[in-house]
């Protein structure tokens, strides 16, 4: 059992061990969920992990009645998904197995994992801080869900269909890995989850002087451009995919900028309370 040590009255050694707890307690929780997605492995596989292989994925039902509004037919209304995944390697399955669970794990325990971080900082904290801990774990996981969500049901099938229905040559023939397939929609998922974390990350640099709202307009198309980067990075090669990835992005640095602002204002009104009383 770890102890309880007085925050003010800490020594580096009491700190380390804290921080100590702190892991063991979320790679606990990563654990659980880890097992929790082991034993549910035909849901995890058959529905979400090989879901965007599925002609009738809902993204690509979305994406074709998008395309029949607008009057024309789009590749989306019937992928031609003509490969098998191939597992090459003996320990392939298991360890898809494996690894598939853990990270299932990790998101699954995300919020937990955050309030372990928490837990460790807080302490460090003034008082009027401390009190938005319930606020930050709430906001941090909300986003985070919603990026993963939004990597899963647009940048995965995305990229997917884009992949797997590429041609170069009638002679060579698309026959994807496990592990690169599994690869692809993890990284988009998990990728996007921690992208979507930009507006809690503006506000911790804020809040320790690294980030000015006037700093965020000033270097905004420089931003424009890293996003991009980012977007190219995550999607299949193509602009429209790009777009659909830069957008929200684009739009969470404009909340980010607010925030920077409001976390200012705020730190201004209690200094003036400061120097008043």
């Amino acid at each position: 059992m770890a102890r309880k040590a007085d925050p003010n009255n800490m020594s580096f050694l009491d700190h380390v061990e804290e921080l100590r707890w702190a892991l063991i307690r979320s790679l606990i929780g990563i654990f659980i969920g880890a097992i929790i997605a082991f034993i549910a492995k035909d849901f995890i596989f058959n529905t979400i992990i090989f879901g965007p292989i599925k002609r009738n994925f809902v993204t690509y039902e979305v994406f074709c009645n998008i395309g029949r509004f607008l009057g024309f037919e789009s590749e989306f209304c019937d992928p031609n998904f003509n490969f098998i995944i191939q597992s090459r390697e003996m320990s392939d399955l298991f360890s898809a197995h494996i690894w598939t669970s853990i990270t299932v794990g990790f998101v699954v325990a995300f919020p937990w994992v955050l309030w372990q971080v928490w837990q460790f900082i807080a302490p460090g904290l003034k008082a009027n801080e401390r009190k938005y801990s319930k606020g930050f774990i709430g906001i941090s996981s909300l986003l985070f869900f919603i990026g993963v969500v939004f990597g899963y049901y647009v940048i995965a099938p995305l990229s997917v269909h884009f992949m797997l229905t590429y041609e170069l040559s009638d002679m060579v023939e698309t026959q994807p890995s496990l592990q690169s397939y599994i690869a692809y929609i993890r990284a988009s998922a998990l990728a996007s989850g921690i992208l979507f974390e930009l507006p809690i990350i503006i506000y911790f640099l804020t809040k320790v002087g690294l980030a000015t709202p006037e700093g965020m307009r000033k270097y905004r198309k420089f931003a424009l451009v890293a996003v991009l980067v980012i977007a190219a990075v995550i999607t299949p090669p193509d602009v429209a995919s790009q777009v659909i990835v830069a957008i929200p992005v684009l739009i969470l640095y404009e909340i980010s900028i607010y925030i920077s602002k409001f976390v200012l204002k705020r730190d201004a009104r209690r200094k003036r309370k400061l120097n008043t009383t």
